[in-house]
């Protein structure tokens, strides 16, 4: 397919959905002459997960484009990362990355014939490798060198002197591997910059640097290896995966940190060119996308719904990860898998605040800040039909801005000047470009069409006044409710409105100090 293309369109393909290229204009002009040699290099240390799907999907591009591909199992460097990967599992890390790759690539059908495979340890350990080792520790300062590796390497009080040399040894592997560019992360950017200063003192060229953006996890940070419910091995069984996708932050509207819409932009979308919206006939039919910017703006105007996009993401990832699932079942595999990553007996942590043996730390909801607001302006959001813009006083020196999507459910009328409940410590969100600084709560209930209703705090409630539940009043809110241990989500899954139109959580009201917070007409409802 390469050999038809034109130089631009090489570019284009090459360089599309990354985040930035280091070295822009010696790309174009290798590109004019003959096909680019690149290399993606992945250290053998945890499992891989589904995020290793969007470097495996560039890596298609760069097939697509011509150019010739080198994949480098790191193993020598995922020793030397504060031995993530014990030496004595070192061979067995490898072999598992090198087989799971593989089905990987194949999943996405990247012919495998295309490729070069390359250890690091066939070539790090020669003594050319090793005096140029040598030679790079004599230029380089143990700052620069701390400094490379910084968003890389994992930092500790007393760092070993292994972590030191990792940068080096990446930049080293440019040369080794003959190519004219890596490809990773742009969280390997130091080191890139790294290589491109210290490279050209050795009396090698300076390499191209092509970088991906890095895709949230399911909790809305960094996908890792290390941070069980970020990521979905690529081993989950579909249950597994329906249960983690369930538990995804997809925060209605946000695409702000919203793991499940990266991952369809950055693998889905250039594997398939589409991506089809699995819903109910009731509410519109499935629905195709041939482009992701449309799919974003109607997530971001509430057009597509979390509950839809996790459902549509779980059967496009299901069927990438089914061939790699059958590859594993063979008794190879699995004591291959098995031994690479032997299971160890997990330990409970136990907050520091909490006396030993007392058993785990119950979440409740005295954690989450609730407050009567009052409704003082509502406005249309400039750039998305269905969200308002509203301005509540929740008793602090100045309004709240709170973004939210009532556009379809309420006219503005009913909202204005109305006392509501809020929560309040929220990590603030952008909604199309508009900081939203709390959630709005409401009732809502699918009848023939689905109904939203604030929830109403008690007649002469004021601004700023708590809202807490009935027997958990002890306890003072956190601060800002952190993303990652999904404090509110986990709590939310027990708010419901009572047959007597009572906001409860685990059947105690919600309270103020006037009384008992209610739902209009919305009994049996839920509450978000």
């Amino acid at each position: 397919m390469g050999d038809s293309q034109t130089p631009e369109g090489k570019f284009q393909l090459i360089t599309r959905n990354l985040q930035e290229v280091l070295g822009e204009d010696k790309l174009k002009e290798i590109l004019k002459e003959r096909e680019l040699r690149v290399y993606w290099g992945t250290a053998t240390t945890g499992k891989p997960h589904v995020a290793y799907f969007v470097p495996m999907s560039k890596i298609a591009d760069f097939l697509k484009a011509g150019c010739e591909v080198t994949i480098l199992f790191a193993d020598l460097h995922a020793y030397l990362d504060n031995m993530k990967a014990p030496w004595d599992l070192l061979e067995l890390r490898t072999r598992y990355y090198e087989h799971v790759i593989q089905a990987m690539l194949q999943s996405i059908g990247v012919p495998l014939d295309k490729l070069r495979f390359i250890r690091g340890t066939e070539y790090q350990l020669s003594k050319e490798y090793t005096l140029d080792v040598y030679r790079l520790s004599s230029v380089v300062t143990q700052h620069d060198a701390k400094k490379a590796g910084a968003e890389v390497v994992k930092q500790v009080e007393h760092p070993l002197l292994s972590g030191l040399l990792y940068p080096g040894l990446q930049a080293l592997d440019e040369e080794y591997l003959k190519v004219d560019a890596q490809f990773g992360g742009v969280d390997q950017r130091k080191i890139f910059t790294f290589a491109e200063k210290y490279l050209p003192a050795l009396g090698f060229a300076k390499r191209i640097h092509l970088m991906n953006p890095m895709v949230p996890g399911l909790t809305g940070g960094k996908m890792s290896s290390s941070e069980e419910e970020s990521k979905i091995d690529l081993l989950d069984s579909p249950a597994e995966v329906k249960k983690k996708l369930k538990k995804a932050f997809c925060e209605p509207g946000n695409v702000e940190n919203n793991g499940i819409l990266s991952f369809v932009r950055h693998v889905l979308f250039p594997l398939k060119s589409e991506f089809v919206i699995l819903r109910d006939e009731k509410f519109g039919g499935n629905k195709t996308y041939t482009d992701f910017e449309t799919l974003e703006k109607d997530f971001a105007e509430q057009l597509v719904h979390p509950g839809d996009l996790k459902i549509s993401m779980e059967n496009a990832l299901n069927k990438l990860l089914d061939p790699i699932r059958e590859k594993f079942t063979s008794p190879e595999m699995k004591k291959l898998s098995s031994e690479a990553y032997p299971e160890s007996p997990k330990q409970k942590i136990i907050p520091k605040s909490q006396p030993k043996n007392s058993g785990p730390e119950e979440l409740v909801p005295s954690l989450l800040d609730l407050r009567i607001g009052k409704v003082l302006s509502v406005n249309r959001h400039p750039d998305a039909d269905t969200l308002y813009v509203q301005s509540i006083d929740v008793g602090e020196e100045s309004p709240r801005c709170v973004v939210s999507g009532l556009v379809q459910y309420l006219p503005s009328e009913e909202l204005l000047g109305r006392s509501v409940v809020l929560l309040c410590n929220l990590k603030p969100q952008k909604m199309r470009g508009v900081e939203s600084q709390g959630m709005l709560l409401c009732a809502s209930k699918e009848v023939e069409k689905k109904q939203v209703e604030p929830l109403d705090p008690p007649s002469g409630s004021a601004p700023g006044e708590r809202v807490y539940v009935e027997g958990c009043e002890a306890g003072e809110p956190e601060g800002e409710l952190k993303p990652k241990k999904k404090v509110f989500e986990k709590l939310q899954a027990d708010f419901t409105i009572s047959e007597d139109f009572y906001a409860q959580w685990k059947g105690k009201n919600f309270m103020t100090k006037l009384g008992p917070v209610t739902c209009k007409t919305l009994s049996g409802g839920t509450i978000s």
